[in-house]
């Protein structure tokens, strides 16, 4: 039997530095436009515990983040005027033509890893990669129901 792991941690780091390169014109990491890239398309602002729930990180690490993102101008931390615990988070234009970008890269390294993939098998790949996801519980990994974890 062949071990997939390494290859894709290969691959994964193979396109994290790419979306690395392109964003280090922003002075961000990949991490960072994950998360421009989540509060870009919410239909409301998110507030930070969105943030937290959604990537299954811890509050300081998201405040971080966010305090790095807004003090950058990619982001503005506004009250929720229904909620003063709550601040909502705001992309502003910085963020958006980061995001935008983003999101063009991403689509090229897309591209990239299936080059040479027909449609066909780019569609199987498709299915074999969330076939697997969902084989380890989906994400974040967690065992499969009535799995142990390892």
């Amino acid at each position: 039997m062949k071990h997939f792991g390494h290859r894709f941690r290969v691959l994964h780091w193979c396109t994290a530095g790419l979306l690395n390169e392109a964003v280090a014109q922003f002075e961000l990491t990949a991490s960072q436009s994950r998360i421009l890239g989540y509060i870009a398309t919410q239909e409301s602002a998110p507030c930070a515990k969105d943030l937290e729930d959604f990537f299954h990180l811890s509050h300081p690490s998201i405040s971080g983040v966010l305090k790095r993102l807004e003090q950058k101008q990619f982001i503005e931390l506004r009250c929720d005027p229904d909620d003063h615990r709550c601040r909502r988070i705001y992309l502003l234009p910085k963020g958006q033509e980061c995001h935008e970008m983003t999101v063009r890269q991403i689509e090229h390294i897309e591209a990239m890893i299936v080059k040479d993939f027909t449609l066909e098998e780019q569609e199987q790949f498709y299915a074999y990669l969330a076939r697997a996801i969902t084989n380890l519980g989906g994400f974040p990994c967690r065992p499969p129901e009535g799995g142990s974890p390892r």
